[in-house]
């Protein structure tokens, strides 16, 4: 099978790279569109200084990225053989899809596919209703992709330490200097006429955030540790952990994560992303130790129900993103 992607084709491949998740609203993503294959490559002119000194959130975005292209070519009717760092010699190319052979997709495929327009950040508290043990297994077992762990954390002990870490990053990037100029930077104040492009829209990370909601502001009031444990103990908590802390597993972490929400999503959840608190080396160490982690945490995933609708972010044109081989 060699002949190319057709136009709709095309923008199918695109707009479900676009839909990802990335660290503020980034998009650190370009795609490459060849007839029997797909690159994507990581825009690494895109920094963050203060938030991802390391870049380890712009490689989970394109990990991200990653899950949802290899789900819309399973839509598509291919066959998708993913490949991380295919290539030495060119280290922007973060994955390479193969997409040579037929290949009905299956019925869990073509939902997750369906989740991709629906996913979308929930910073708000969720519904005091506990999620079904079916589901938290459901998103597990999806969230378990190669050399990661998508791992529950356990009511009680757990969580108390979780928010314990969650309130110490807080009150540390509430005073950071850089990290607030950086996120003021980063957040879209005209969002009546930015439609397209980058950046956090202001109405969606209000100045109240709290830290389970993280992207803390200076004027955030930090609620006492005892509230955060009570917020965090009425929802469900996944910790992604990865045997080694290498550019391969942030990778592999963002596209378990990206993975495991589509899952949640299709089974009715809404969900949320934190990475924030593990670039602090004592947070991440400490979660590491209360945890008892096999490896190096690289997201926080909270997941429960809601009944408000999450916007997406604004995204930048196709035109801006895709490049024909």
């Amino acid at each position: 099978m060699t002949e190319d992607w057709t136009k709709a084709e095309t923008e199918v491949l695109a707009r479900s790279l676009m839909s990802a998740p990335s660290v503020h609203n980034l998009q650190p993503w370009l795609l490459d569109v060849g007839p029997d294959e797909l690159l994507v490559r990581e825009r690494t002119e895109l920094r963050l200084p203060h938030h991802d000194p390391l870049g380890r959130d712009r490689a989970a975005s394109c990990g991200a990225a990653v899950a949802n292209l290899e789900i819309a070519v399973r839509t598509l009717g291919r066959a998708a053989d993913v490949e991380f760092l295919p290539d030495p010699a060119r280290p922007d190319v973060v994955a390479r899809i193969a997409a040579t052979a037929a290949s009905p997709p299956t019925g869990a495929e073509l939902h997750r596919y369906g989740a991709i327009a629906r996913r979308a950040s929930h910073r708000a508290p969720f519904e005091d209703a506990p999620v079904p043990a079916a589901a938290l297994r459901r998103i597990g077992e999806t969230g378990a992709a190669p050399g990661v762990e998508a791992r529950l954390v356990s009511p009680g002990r757990e969580v108390a330490q979780v928010a314990r870490v969650l309130r110490f990053a807080a009150e540390q990037y509430r005073s950071d200097g850089g990290y607030q100029r950086e996120l003021s930077l980063w957040t879209i104040r005209d969002e009546r006429s930015h439609r397209y492009g980058v950046g956090l829209p202001a109405s969606r990370v209000p100045a109240g955030s709290v830290p389970w909601a993280g992207l803390v502001r200076s004027a955030t009031e930090l609620p006492e540790p005892a509230d955060v444990e009570a917020r965090l103990a009425t929802e469900s908590l996944f910790v992604f952990v990865t045997a080694d802390d290498t550019r391969l597993d942030h990778l592999r972490a963002g596209y378990a994560m990206e993975r495991a929400w589509l899952t949640a999503v299709d089974v009715g959840l809404s969900a949320a992303v934190l990475t924030q608190p593990l670039h602090l080396e004592p947070a991440r160490s400490a979660l590491c130790v209360d945890l008892t982690l096999s490896g190096f945490p690289q997201v926080l995933m909270r997941v429960g129900y809601s009944t408000d609708i999450d916007l997406a972010g604004p995204r930048r044109a196709v035109e801006e993103v895709v490049r024909r081989s």
